[in-house]
C-alpha cells in the first residue's frame, strides 16, 4: 500500500482543491446511488445537507461531535503512517481507550474526586498506546507484518469489551450490557452551551496543532519524516535508529486513538457498551488518507467525513436511505483518493527522471 509522503504548503493547496473537486463529486455519486436504489434523490440530499450543516444543531451538535473522534484517530493513523507504519488497528486502540477511562472512572472517582476526569484521559491514552505496543513489539522483535498484528488486535479489543460489560463492569442491574453511567465530575463540560459539543473537540484541535509542530519543526518530526520516506536509507546514513523511530511512533499513535475512546466515553456516551464506535477507527484511515497525511488537514477531513456521517443520519431518519450507501461511496471515494494522488506524484516525478 502505497501512502503519501508530506510536500508541505503546495502539496496543501492541491489537497484542498482535490478535496473540493472530490466533495462535488461525492455529491453526483450519491445522487446516482441514491436514484439507482429508487429513492428520492431530491429529498435525501436535501436530508444530507440538513443533517449536516442547515442548522447550528447539525453543526455543533451532531457533526463536529462525530468529527472529534475522527480528528484524533485520523492523526493516530497519519503519524503512524508518517513513519511507514501500516497501525490499521486504531479502532482496537480507542476501545482499549475506552474501556481504560471507564474502569478508572467508575474505580477511582471516590479518590481523585474532581481530577477523575484528566486522570481517565491519561488512562485512556496510556491504555492506547500500551495496546499499540503489542503490534509494535512484535514487529520489532519478530517481524510481524502490523497490517496484520493490528486487525487482530481491534477483534481482540471488541471481544474484551463485550466481555467487560457483561462482566466486571456491568451496570449493577445486570440488565443491559454496559456499564454503569460516569459520575458528573468525569465527564467533559460542553465547550457552547446548548449543544453537544464538548472540550474534547479543543483537544482535538490542540493534538493536531502539536502534531503539526512536532512533525513540521522538531528533530524527532525529521526522524520520523526520513523513516517514513525511505527506511533504508535513514539506517544506511547511520543516525537514525529506525526501529526505535517507528516503535515510539506507533506508541504516540495508539495514545491519540486511546484518547480519541477517552472522549468519546466522556464526552458523549457517559457510558461503556459494545458499539461505542461505530468504526471511528476505520474510518480514520479515510481521514489521513484525504488529508495528504498533513495534521492540520486531518481536522479538515475529519470535520467533512463528520458531517457526512450526521447528514447520512438524517438522510436515513428523513428518507429511509440505508447508511450503508454512504459508506459505500465514502470508499469509492477514498479509491479515488488514492488513485488520483498516486497519478499525481507518478506526473511530477517523470520529468526527474527523464532528466536522469
Amino acid at each position: 500500500m502505497a501512502v503519501a509522503t508530506p510536500r508541505r504548503l503546495p502539496a496543501m493547496a492541491g489537497t484542498i482543491v482535490l478535496a473540493a473537486g472530490l466533495a462535488a463529486a461525492i455529491v453526483a455519486l450519491l445522487a446516482i446511488a441514491i436514484a439507482a436504489g429508487g429513492f428520492d434523490v431530491r429529498a435525501a440530499l436535501s436530508a444530507l445537507v440538513r443533517g449536516a450543516a442547515g442548522s447550528s444543531y447539525a453543526i455543533f451538535s451532531a457533526s463536529l461531535v462525530r468529527a472529534t473522534p475522527l480528528i484524533l484517530t485520523g492523526l493516530a493513523v497519519a503519524i503512524a503512517f508518517h513513519g511507514g507504519i501500516l497501525n490499521i488497528g486504531a479502532e482496537g486502540q480507542l476501545l482499549a481507550g475506552a474501556a481504560a477511562a471507564t474502569t478508572v472512572a467508575l474505580g477511582t472517582s471516590h479518590v481523585f474526586g474532581a481530577a477523575t476526569l484528566p486522570v481517565a484521559l491519561a488512562a485512556a491514552a496510556v491504555a492506547g498506546a500500551a495496546w499499540a505496543a503489542i503490534p509494535a513489539w512484535l514487529r520489532r522483535r519478530f517481524g510481524v507484518l502490523e497490517v496484520i498484528s493490528t486487525i487482530m488486535m481491534n477483534f481482540v479489543a471488541l471481544n474484551t469489551v463485550g466481555y467487560l460489560v457483561r462482566g466486571p463492569l456491568q451496570e449493577p442491574t445486570r440488565i443491559y450490557p454496559q456499564s454503569s453511567s460516569l459520575p458528573a465530575w468525569a465527564q467533559l463540560p460542553m465547550l457552547i452551551p446548548g449543544t453537544r459539543l464538548h472540550v474534547g473537540f479543543a483537544l482535538a484541535i490542540v493534538a493536531a496543532l502539536a502534531s503539526w509542530y512536532v512533525i513540521s519543526n522538531t528533530a524527532a518530526g525529521f526522524r520520523l519524516r526520513v523513516v517514513g520516506a525511505n527506511a533504508h536509507a535513514a539506517a544506511s546514513a547511520g543516525r537514525v535508529d529506525v526501529p526505535s523511530v517507528r516503535f515510539r511512533a506507533f506508541l504516540v499513535s495508539g495514545a491519540l486513538a486511546g484518547l480519541a475512546g477517552g472522549v468519546e466515553l466522556t464526552g458523549v456516551t457517559y457510558a461503556l457498551y459494545e458499539n461505542i464506535s461505530p468504526g471511528y477507527g476505520y474510518t480514520a484511515i479515510a481521514v489521513a488518507l484525504l488529508a495528504g497525511l498533513h495534521p492540520g488537514l486531518v481536522v479538515a477531513s475529519g470535520a467533512f467525513l463528520g458531517a457526512l456521517e450526521a447528514g447520512a443520519a438524517a438522510m436515513q431518519r428523513e428518507a429511509g436511505v440505508p447508511l450503508v450507501l454512504v459508506s459505500v461511496v465514502e470508499a469509492l471515494i477514498i479509491l479515488a483518493i488514492v488513485g488520483a494522488r498516486a497519478a499525481l506524484a507518478r506526473r511530477a516525478t517523470r520529468p526527474a527522471e527523464v532528466g536522469a
